[in-house]
C-alpha cells in the first residue's frame, strides 16, 4: 500500500505556480487536486512532482515558501520596476553559470593568465562615445567588417569569437542546460554579465533574434567595462531608471550604430523600409535602428514610443512562433557553455589536471565518446 507523503499544500501550490506549467499540460489538473489540498502524492509522485516543476525535492518540505533572490544585481524593468519573481528556469542558468566561471577562476590562477585589463577600467560618466570607440576597435567589430558578414548569424559568430579573444567567456543558450524541452523566455531576461578580472563571463538568451542577441552582447561587455555583474533585459525604450544600465544601452547602441555613421547613411525618411534597410546594414535589431532614429532626432518620442512598441510586438510574436531543431549538439553546445571554457576544461582533463568525472559534468557531456566528440570538433583532441 502507497503511503501519502505529509507535504503542506500550499508549498505545491508555490511550486506549481513557480514553475509556469500551463493549465493544459497532462500532469496540471493531478498536480492542482495535490496543490488545493485534494488527496496528496506518494514520494514517488512528490518526486515526479518536484521533476516536472522544477523544484528542489528538499524545498517542498518546509513549511512556507523560501525568498528567492536574483543572485546578481538585477537591471531589468517593466514599468520601472525590477521583475519580482525569478523563475526556475533564470535561476538554474545564472547558477550553472557561476559555477562555470567558478571553475575558470581557479583555472586562469593556476595557468597563471594575466587579469583582463578592461575591467572595471571605466565609469557610467565616461564619455560613451569614446568608450564605444574602444570597444568596438578591441573587438574589430566595425562598421565595415560587419557588412562583409552576410547576415546578422554570420556576425553574431564572428562577434563571438572576438569577445572570447579578449579572454571572456560567451555563453549563447536558448534552454536550460541541454534541455530542449525548457526554453528561456526573452520576455524574462535578454542576457547578464558576472564581471571577474581573471574570469568574467556574458550570458544570452538564445531564444532572441540574431540581430537582438548582438545588441545584448555588446550590452553586456559594457557592463564587464564598468567591472560589474548584471542581469539585463537590454532594451532599448528607454524604461529603465537604472543609470549603469541605460549607460550600457547606449554604449551597445552607439558601438553598433555609431550616429555620425547613421546620418551619414540617412536616406532621409524613417519610413519602415528604410528601418529595415539600415537594420540589415548594420546587422542590428530594426528596434536598435528605431531607438537611434530618435537619438538622431529623425523621430520624436511619442512616434518613437509608439513604432518600437508596435515592432517590438511584431518580433515577440514571431518569436513565439519560431521553433528550433536543435541543431547538432558538437556544433551548439560548446556555444552554450563558451567555446573558451568548453577548450579549457578538455585540456585540463587530458592533462590530469580535472577529474573526467567533473570535466563532463562542467561540459554537460554524459559519457567519454561525448567528451571526444567535443574534442575533436574543437581542434583539441
Amino acid at each position: 500500500m502507497s503511503v501519502q507523503v505529509p507535504v503542506r499544500p500550499a508549498m505545491l501550490r508555490w511550486a506549481l505556480d513557480r514553475s509556469g506549467m500551463r493549465s493544459d499540460s497532462k500532469r496540471f489538473e493531478r498536480f492542482s487536486r495535490w496543490a488545493d489540498g485534494h488527496g496528496a502524492p506518494t514520494f514517488r509522485q512528490l518526486e515526479e512532482f518536484a521533476t516536472a516543476t522544477h523544484a528542489p525535492l528538499g524545498y517542498l518540505f518546509l513549511e512556507e515558501p523560501p525568498v528567492e533572490e536574483v543572485p546578481i544585481p538585477d537591471f531589468r524593468t517593466i514599468g520601472d520596476t525590477g521583475v519580482s519573481q525569478p523563475s526556475p528556469d533564470l535561476l538554474e542558468t545564472i547558477h550553472a553559470a557561476q559555477l562555470r566561471q567558478e571553475w575558470y577562476r581557479g583555472y586562469s590562477f593556476d595557468r597563471g593568465l594575466e587579469p583582463l585589463p578592461f575591467v572595471g577600467s571605466v565609469t557610467s560618466d565616461s564619455s560613451v562615445v569614446e568608450v564605444a570607440a574602444t570597444i568596438r576597435d578591441r573587438l574589430g567589430f566595425t562598421v565595415d567588417r560587419r557588412r562583409q558578414f552576410g547576415d546578422a548569424e554570420k556576425a553574431l559568430r564572428q562577434l563571438i569569437d572576438a569577445i572570447e579573444a579578449l579572454g571572456v567567456l560567451v555563453m549563447v543558450s536558448g534552454i536550460v542546460g541541454a534541455n530542449t524541452h525548457r526554453a528561456l523566455d526573452p520576455k524574462e531576461f535578454r542576457g547578464f554579465a558576472l564581471a571577474d578580472p581573471m574570469a568574467s563571463l556574458v550570458f544570452v538568451n538564445g531564444a532572441d533574434t540574431k540581430a537582438a542577441q548582438i545588441f545584448t552582447l555588446v550590452h553586456e561587455v559594457a557592463h564587464l567595462w564598468l567591472g560589474e555583474s548584471a542581469l539585463s533585459d537590454a532594451a532599448m525604450a528607454e524604461a529603465t531608471q537604472n543609470d549603469h544600465e541605460r549607460w550600457a544601452n547606449q554604449i551597445a547602441a552607439e558601438v553598433l550604430v555609431p550616429l555620425q555613421s547613421l546620418r551619414l547613411e540617412y536616406a532621409g525618411t524613417p519610413s519602415e523600409q528604410e528601418v529595415a534597410r539600415l537594420a540589415k546594414l548594420y546587422r542590428v535589431s530594426t528596434l536598435v535602428v528605431l531607438r537611434r532614429f530618435f537619438d538622431a532626432k529623425f523621430l520624436g518620442w511619442s512616434e518613437y514610443r509608439t513604432r518600437y512598441d508596435a515592432e517590438l510586438e511584431r518580433i515577440m510574436a514571431y518569436l513565439a512562433t519560431r521553433k528550433g531543431s536543435g541543431g547538432d549538439y558538437y556544433n551548439t553546445q560548446p556555444l552554450r557553455i563558451s567555446q573558451l571554457f568548453a577548450r579549457a576544461v578538455i585540456v585540463d582533463a587530458m592533462e590530469g589536471r580535472t577529474l573526467y568525472r567533473d570535466a563532463f559534468s562542467l561540459l554537460g557531456a554524459a559519457k567519454q565518446s561525448t567528451f571526444e566528440g567535443m574534442a575533436n570538433k574543437l581542434g583539441v583532441a
